[in-house]
């Protein structure tokens, strides 16, 4: 084998980093993973108030452009860390009641969403995007450049280069 085979390829190491960046959210509390995202809609350009601990009412982070839900968009989010454990349909219907037609909804789960639970968001009339690992990871790699250390320090992350061919 000479040298050359044994470097890996550039998709090989672009989906080892997209894994070990995975693992790394699946191993934050669930209180780091809710600042996690409050941090990604921060640099997103909105401000946010996490919900303290104890009975949220069904938000545990609340996001808008001037932070009082004065201006739209009103955006109410869900964050479930449990990593090992798919969100139903029953748990989508419940943080979408007593929403109203002019909020936006996300619902992030670090253990992804039952295939009822994907029907259940695409027929809601409340508008409701459903979050995976997967787009958590993407979400925090494409605006880690605009991130608050606070929130840089959950996932400490550093920019390489390698070949495009």
């Amino acid at each position: 084998m000479s040298l050359l085979e044994a470097e890996p390829t550039s998709a090989n190491l672009v989906e080892k980093a997209a894994e070990a960046i995975e693992e790394r959210i699946v191993r934050l509390d669930w209180e780091s993973t809710q600042q996690l995202f409050a941090g990604i809609l921060r640099a997103m350009g909105y401000r946010t108030t996490v919900s303290p601990r104890g009975s949220d009412r069904g938000v545990d982070i609340f996001a808008s452009p001037d932070g009082l839900g004065l201006e739209e968009p009103r955006i109410f989010v869900e964050v479930k860390h449990r990593p090992n454990t798919a969100i139903g349909s029953q748990d989508v219907r419940s943080f979408i009641g007593g929403r109203s037609s002019n909020d936006k909804c996300l619902y992030v789960s670090t253990g992804g969403f039952t295939k009822d639970a994907r029907y259940e968001a695409e027929r809601s009339n409340i508008p409701l995007q459903l979050i995976s690992l997967t787009d958590l990871r993407r979400l925090l790699v494409d605006n880690y450049d605009r991130l608050d250390e606070q929130t840089r320090s959950l996932i400490p992350l550093r920019r390489i280069y390698i070949l495009a061919d």
